[in-house]
């Protein structure tokens, strides 16, 4: 056996006694959580080594503020953990009862997915995020981060283990893999034997590598090619207005948008309203031609433009005949995460909420609600873009899955 295989063979065996613990499991979190805040020093240390490094070898700034840590941010996950474990359990759940003219009870119950593998990157919080999430709902979890990022997530995966082995729950419910070389990552997109299912957490090109080569069932997450579409009929302050939101309020976010569409009926006035809200943040406008004759100021757009989750101060905007042409764009280019048409007209927005095919869709309000917190679904691992299973935001529920439990006395067919 390899030394993932084996991590693997251990996290079947911690699945089976997590799925029986619910009250140990609460209480593990709450000692995680005052765990991170009693080791931040440690935590801060590792995280140092990792910010060294990343400047060592010229990363950007904007990476080295999502890998750098300090107090706030410990308390943040601290925090972030103990919002985790106030979480109503998600096992147990009778989803559907009936009872069967034999005489036979029927219950579809929910019940822990089993052993959850993450391959993520820089951001060393999904470390604790992803470890309370997966434990709250009965799985064990093994982690692979970014090298990037190796000694805060080897702190912090410590640190955490420990506090779960003192609350009682099994050893190894949550590991982390420390070879980080593409093998390994192979490795571990084929352990079918042990793993029930792989979250890519990143970039385009960790999805898509994930994606592509994994053998294990992937829950696709995270990439944002989101769309603002402005109808003929909308208030054109309110589309000014949300697209300024959904553009430059936190533009790294898979759930800014990067691409606005506008109704040639209305562009001429909407246009200008529009690039001025956005030149209070100096975005730039990626424009097509027809866009390009009514405001200047702006780039040329490419065909690679329309499909580019920017994640920076950057939005491709592209002048349409109709809401067809709009609706057309979408299904093309989109990434299946979150859309927004701004309109006043029902029929239009009954239309466009039918036809275009994402995981959330918008009348009327910024992109920038898709999130767990704001649906009032509570913490969440990522925003599933894909159909099966798990769609839009990935909370405890999601990281469920069910099966029947059936009661008798005595009935055979």
């Amino acid at each position: 056996m390899t030394i993932i295989e084996k991590m693997g063979a251990k996290a079947k065996k911690a699945a089976r006694g997590l799925a029986v613990c619910t009250a140990k499991r609460e209480a593990a979190l709450k000692m995680a959580a005052q765990a991170l805040l009693d080791s931040s020093d440690e935590i801060l240390a590792a995280n140092e080594k990792d910010i060294v490094l990343a400047e060592k070898n010229n990363m950007p700034a904007s990476f080295i503020d999502r890998l750098s840590l300090n107090h706030s941010r410990v308390e943040s996950m601290s925090s972030a953990i103990l919002e985790v474990a106030a979480e109503n359990n998600p096992v147990g759940r009778i989803i559907e009862e009936t009872t069967r003219p034999n005489g036979l009870k029927i219950e579809k119950i929910s019940v822990p997915l089993g052993v959850i593998g993450i391959i993520f990157e820089a951001r060393p919080n999904v470390t604790s995020d992803a470890a309370a999430l997966c434990i709250k709902a009965g799985n064990a979890v093994i982690l692979r981060g970014g090298k990037e990022a190796y000694n805060s997530n080897r702190a912090i995966t410590d640190i955490l283990a420990k506090a779960f082995k003192s609350a009682g729950l099994p050893d190894n419910s949550i590991q982390l893999i420390d070879d980080l070389s593409r093998e390994s990552a192979a490795e571990m997109m084929n352990l079918t034997d042990y793993l029930d299912v792989l979250i890519p957490r990143g970039g385009a090109g960790l999805i898509n590598f994930v994606k592509q080569n994994s053998k294990v069932p992937i829950i696709e997450t995270g990439v944002g090619n989101c769309h603002v579409y402005v109808d003929e009929f909308a208030d054109v302050d309110m589309a000014a207005s949300i697209i300024f939101n959904a553009k430059t309020s936190r533009p790294s976010v898979c759930n800014s948008i990067e691409t606005v569409l506008v109704h040639e009926k209305i562009a001429k006035i909407a246009l200008p309203k529009i690039k001025a809200r956005l030149d209070e943040k100096q975005v730039e406008i990626r424009a097509c031609e027809k866009t390009a004759r009514i405001i200047s100021g702006t780039i040329s757009a490419v065909e690679s433009d329309w499909l580019e989750e920017f994640l920076s101060y950057t939005v491709a905007v592209k002048v349409i005949e109709d809401i067809d042409e709009a609706i057309n764009h979408i299904a093309k280019y989109s990434s299946g995460h979150s859309e927004a048409i701004i309109t006043e007209n029902s029929d239009n927005s009954e239309k466009f909420v039918a036809a275009v095919d994402s995981a959330a869709v918008y009348v009327n309000a910024s992109t920038r609600f898709t999130d767990g917190g704001e649906f009032g679904l509570g913490a969440e691992i990522g925003i599933s873009t894909q159909k099966l299973h798990a769609r839009g935001p990935m909370g405890l529920r999601e990281l469920t899955s069910y099966k029947y439990i059936i009661h008798g006395n005595g009935q055979i067919r």
